[in-house]
């Protein structure tokens, strides 16, 4: 297969802000610009990426491990964002070196599978979907008092606007999304500050051990909440037409680029899941809490209503972040592979209305959470190895095919995580 021929982008084919990031990005690849003035027309799709990585079921998954095992599990958090840099920057570089994203690509390449990947893949987008909204209800409800209904829904009509946004160009959607994951870690920076966790458990623990199934089922949690499939396929859609290369040189320094970018957010989104799991390893450690609510109580009580106010503020800012990411990710999903689209407010309404019989039905939000997380996890493999497929291609990927260790370490990464869904399956069959 060859790559597809793309035309160079103009300023006048795109709104005025994008524009400006365009000349501002050409100027970078041709030398005129250096450092920080370089790097930032850039910036910008790994953070829209990010925001799935500190998505509520992050916070629930966090939570939990925090409570139940103290510090056990912060080397799965680690090593999960560390898998997270690698698929990103993987994802990243398919659309930067082929001009398709990863859904496209599967469709050209993988034609007899294209619809399997594609139901599954909207399966994960609905407990994505489900995870997201609750968490926002949640939050809203936390901090305001609001019944968690009327919250859902409130929560549904900020993700409309903020996927309003779209229509102005990408600058602005991606300067409010990464106004949000700013507010995100803040907050735990703050919290991390006034509570003060346990540095040397931190660096103790980042050495793997488990202790029982129940510590195997919260770290397959933790990877489906952290190593998100549908991402996989929105990161190489946001990379493919934003700035565009005209030859091999510059579709490798853009990639250089784009690596920075997604090292920043990762490391960002890192911090936050690790922060989480602090947080509660240090406040509520051997209290076994697996309720968002009871969280928040049992936090107001120990630390005070400023710590408890700033977790409940993340996990909105969360919610409505991720939930419009996800409804992006879906669009992709579904063009990429059947070539086929609706509107972007006809999905969000569709998707929101599983997440709404959740919390109408009266079910268990923090427990939702947790469970879609672990749906998650099992989605991880049906986008992760066609990636690894995909990008050793060179044909497809021109200079930047993967090396054969960046393609060994892949699949040690997809190894990894099928060996612990086939463990928990077991788990939970015997």
């Amino acid at each position: 297969m060859s790559r597809p021929r793309r035309p160079d982008p103009t300023p006048e084919d795109v709104l005025p802000g994008e524009a400006a990031t365009l000349r501002a990005a050409q100027a970078s690849l041709t030398g005129e610009t250096r450092g920080v003035r370089a790097l930032w027309p850039f910036l910008g799709p790994a953070f829209i990426a990010a925001v799935a990585y500190v998505d509520p079921g992050n916070f629930a998954t966090g939570a939990a491990a925090g409570s139940k095992f103290g510090y056990l599990l912060v080397w799965v958090v680690v090593s999960a964002n560390l898998m997270a840099m690698l698929i990103q920057t993987l994802s990243a570089k398919l659309g930067v070196a082929s001009g398709l994203n990863l859904a496209e690509a599967c469709r050209e390449l993988m034609p007899r599978a294209r619809y399997g990947l594609w139901i599954q893949a909207e399966a994960v987008a609905m407990a994505t979907d489900i995870a997201e909204i609750v968490g926002a209800a949640l939050g809203l409800n936390l901090l305001t008092g609001i019944p968690l209904f009327p919250a859902a829904v409130l929560a549904g009509i900020a993700a409309f606007g903020i996927l309003g946004l779209q229509r102005r160009g990408f600058r602005r959607l991606e300067a409010t999304i990464a106004g949000l994951v700013g507010v995100i870690a803040i907050s735990f920076a703050l919290n991390v500050f006034f509570t003060v966790p346990a540095g040397g458990e931190i660096v103790t623990h980042l050495v793997p051990g488990f202790e029982g199934t129940e510590s195997i089922l919260l770290a397959t949690g933790i990877l489906g909440a952290t190593v998100m499939p549908h991402v996989i396929y929105l990161h190489s859609a946001l990379t493919q037409h934003r700035i565009v290369g005209r030859d091999e040189e510059e579709r490798r320094r853009i990639q250089r680029f784009e690596r920075i970018d997604v090292v920043i957010a990762m490391s960002i989104a890192g911090f936050v899941n690790l922060a989480i799991l602090s947080l509660f390893a240090a406040s509520l450690g051997g209290l076994d809490v697996d309720e968002i609510p009871l969280a928040h109580d049992l936090l107001e009580q120990r630390e005070g209503a400023s710590v408890a106010f700033l977790f409940g503020l993340a996990l909105l800012a969360s919610g409505l972040s991720s939930s419009s990411v996800g409804t992006m990710a879906g669009q992709v999903v579904m063009q990429g592979f059947i070539n086929r689209q609706i509107p972007i407010f006809v999905r969000r309404a569709i998707t929101l209305a599983p997440a709404l019989v959740v919390v109408g039905a009266g079910l268990d939000p923090s427990r939702a959470l947790v469970l879609s997380q672990v749906v998650l996890s099992f989605g991880i493999p049906f986008a992760l190895v066609p990636l690894i497929l995909v990008t050793r291609r060179r044909e497809l990927m021109g200079s930047l095919v993967n090396t054969p260790l960046t393609t060994a370490v892949a699949s040690a990464v997809a190894a990894v995580i099928v060996s612990l869904n086939l463990f928990l399956l077991a788990d939970l069959a015997f």
